[in-house]
């Protein structure tokens, strides 16, 4: 079971201090939220909701009916002042609050809000307390929220965003894979908590995905369209572009030529999509080279939606005829390490944000990106405050890193305009005799970073 640590250490801290705080707490559905809050709450006195799909007077209802219930009182106005006035931690410690999937209320009722404030200012409960509001909605807590509490926002005293799980908490919890494994399962599902609680590390990759994805009856096997429905309508509109951005069609004029749809049209929807983090938009790392970068460029970022619109979603129709095992072999083994490729990127860009942590980078980097060229790519570019840089290519699917790469690589640092005090260079498997020799002599500024490294 996925531990968040980080996140239970700043809700610990909130709960500790003297005075009454409040934490909006929020992740995509699949963030397990709900799985922080019962690691969280043993040992301390709580009143726990999860609010309802429900009308305004229904909710106060369920609400007071859940007051009621674990107070053993009977509530006579039935406001939500008074359900926050009857409750109670029993003793002097204090009383924690959970309000699941509080945007469910707030939008609908603006008393809610104002009564969880008002309880937070000791005017309903004299006792010490500590308040957390959940919610799964990305879209309302990034878009609506603000305009929907208005000023008493300020009363919220920390946000959490709930994060997917990075490849090194991963790496930590399938000990037993092999990094190369880890990168494929990192690809394939991304850091979600739900999908790698449902992950069984004594079976390889492939049959984890023949078993999740693949079959008619896996956890996972319409989790990717699910996810886009959550939040977002049109379906097809959405299914569309996403098809077409699987394909390789990653600017706007591109989709707009794949889909026929207008490019203001396309905009809009890719805005919606990437509020719910499904797209995003690569930002080439600016440098003095910038008329030579490519811009406007939008991909997948969420893992498992572009491993399904990349594999499954065009082979719909084989995926229910075929055995699971024999799709997997004819569409997914040819074209997967192209897909992972990216994503072995990311990786590499993690472990240098680590090097750096621990000073092992011969610059303080302070911002790290990708410069997208009109002619090649620059996978990693890091940079610090006088603008001096780190470089690197990265290499999963080829037998070696060739020392060709190395003259490319070489050739678009120029179109980029940009110098670095060390090259890394990432390989999956191994590296040019070349390169080799390179990082051995004195003068060098190439580093050699093997994947098993990582």
């Amino acid at each position: 079971m996925i531990k968040r640590t980080n996140e239970i250490k700043q809700l610990l801290k909130l709960y500790e201090e003297g005075h009454n705080r409040i934490a909006f707490v929020y992740g995509a559905p699949q963030s397990e939220k709900e799985e922080l809050i019962r690691q969280f709450l043993p040992g301390k006195k709580y009143f726990y909701y999860c609010a309802r799909n429900a009308s305004v007077e229904e909710q106060l209802a369920w609400l007071s009916g859940e007051v009621e219930k674990q107070y053993q009182i009977k509530l006579q106005k039935h406001s939500y002042d008074e359900c926050f006035t009857r409750i109670k931690s029993g003793d002097s410690s204090k009383l924690v609050v959970v309000i699941d999937e509080f945007d469910r209320i707030a939008k609908k009722d603006p008393s809610f809000f104002q009564s969880i404030v008002a309880l937070k200012n000791r005017k309903l409960y004299p006792g010490s307390v500590f308040i957390i509001l959940l919610s799964s909605s990305l879209t309302w807590s990034r878009r609506d929220m603000e305009k929907t509490l208005g000023e008493d926002l300020n009363a919220v005293d920390t946000t959490i965003f709930l994060e997917e799980l990075s490849f090194l908490d991963i790496v930590r919890t399938f000990p037993n894979y092999s990094v190369k494994e880890s990168v494929q399962l990192y690809g394939i599902i991304g850091g979600v908590p739900a999908y790698l609680n449902r992950w069984d590390e004594s079976k390889p990759v492939k049959e984890n995905v023949c078993n999740l994805i693949l079959s008619q009856r896996g956890a996972l096997h319409t989790e990717a369209e699910d996810y886009v429905a959550s939040e977002l309508r049109e379906l097809s509109v959405y299914d569309t572009i996403l098809s077409a951005m699987a394909q390789g069609n990653e600017k706007l004029n591109d989709l707009y030529r794949r889909t026929g749809y207008s490019r203001a049209k396309i905009s809009v929807y890719l805005k919606n999509l990437a509020s719910f983090d499904i797209v995003a938009k690569v930002n080439s790392f600016e440098t003095g080279g910038w008329d030579n970068a490519k811009k406007g460029v939008y991909r997948i970022s969420h893992h498992l939606v572009d491993f399904w619109f990349t594999f499954v979603y065009p082979h719909l129709s084989e995926s229910v005829t075929m055995a699971p095992e024999a799709f997997y072999d004819t569409y997914i083994t040819p074209g997967l390490d192209v897909y992972l490729r990216p994503y072995f990127v990311g990786v590499c860009r993690e472990y240098l944000s680590l090097m750096n942590m621990v000073g092992k980078v011969p610059i303080k980097i302070e911002r790290m990106g990708t410069w997208v060229g009109k002619e090649g790519t620059i996978d990693i570019i890091g940079q610090d405050h006088v603008r001096e840089n780190v470089v690197g290519i990265c290499n999963w699917a080829d037998e070696e890193l060739s020392f060709a790469r190395y003259t490319k690589l070489i050739e678009d640092m120029k179109s980029a305009r940009i110098h670095a005090k060390t090259i890394y260079l990432f390989s999956a498997r191994s590296f040019d005799i070349k390169l080799k020799a390179l990082e051995h002599q004195s003068k060098s500024a190439v580093t050699l970073v093997d994947m098993n490294e990582l």
